[in-house]
């Protein structure tokens, strides 16, 4: 399959949640989740990372609305505002509904653009919307993602060689269920809250991805400061 080498990496609970009351305390990690995806001198050397519409509103839209012009019309197909830049961030939106501001996202010391990857049902007025603030965007798929054309296209399309999986847990699951993700990269903090209601690193939804266990296979373990680093192959 022509596409990216794709890692998930995430930072969780002991009780394995990505989000939640856990995140409030201090673990002592001094910023290494960070540190081995998008530093210079990190372990990995990625040019883009993806995340779905839940994840980019809680950190980057701040759930607003879009102002939509119900009038507008679009040419069919993709459009690239920025194919120059040194990071991408993707965002799955495929019912466009993302009240972005500006075309550029910064996340510490990162700056990138922003790409979002729709669906054909995705109105012309929402990628009016897009186009008039200057932010790429992929069609991938006619009623629901087409995962595998979405990263054939960041590869053919913007040059990408690796990319970062950085759900929610929905994301993570179905790429993985799908045979698109190539590595686990777990940073594991000395944290739990035990709360019944956040979710976890992966979760399976009827209809897009199924509870049929995965396998994984060890291949390092780091520690720092009671973080522990765990990374895994993923077996097919």
């Amino acid at each position: 399959m022509n596409r990216p080498y794709v890692f998930c990496h995430m930072e969780t609970s002991l009780d394995g949640k990505i989000t939640g009351p856990f995140m409030n305390i201090g673990t002592g990690d001094d910023g290494w989740f960070y540190e081995e995806a998008f530093s210079k001198h990190g372990h990995y050397r990625m040019q883009g990372w993806l995340s779905g519409r839940k994840t980019t509103e809680e950190n980057f839209t701040d759930h607003r609305k879009p102002r939509l012009d119900p009038t507008a019309s679009v040419p069919a197909g993709d459009y690239i505002a920025d194919d120059t830049a040194d990071k991408y961030y993707i965002s799955i939106d495929t019912h466009g509904v993302l009240g972005w501001e500006r075309p550029t996202i910064d996340y510490g010391e990162t700056h990138a653009a922003v790409i979002e990857i729709l669906t054909e049902r995705t109105g012309a007025a929402y990628k009016a919307f897009l186009r008039s603030i200057g932010i790429s965007y992929l069609v991938a798929g006619e009623k629901e993602l087409d995962a595998p054309l979405a990263l054939s296209k960041l590869k053919d399309l913007f040059g990408m060689e690796t990319i970062m999986l950085g759900g929610g847990g929905i994301l993570n699951w179905s790429f993985i269920k799908q045979g698109l993700c190539d590595e686990l990269s777990l940073m594991l903090a000395p944290a739990a809250d035990g709360s019944p209601d956040t979710p976890a690193v992966f979760q399976a939804v009827p209809g897009l991805s199924d509870t049929q266990p995965v396998s994984f296979t060890l291949t390092s373990v780091e520690e720092r400061k009671s973080t522990v680093w765990l990374r895994y192959r993923i077996n097919s």
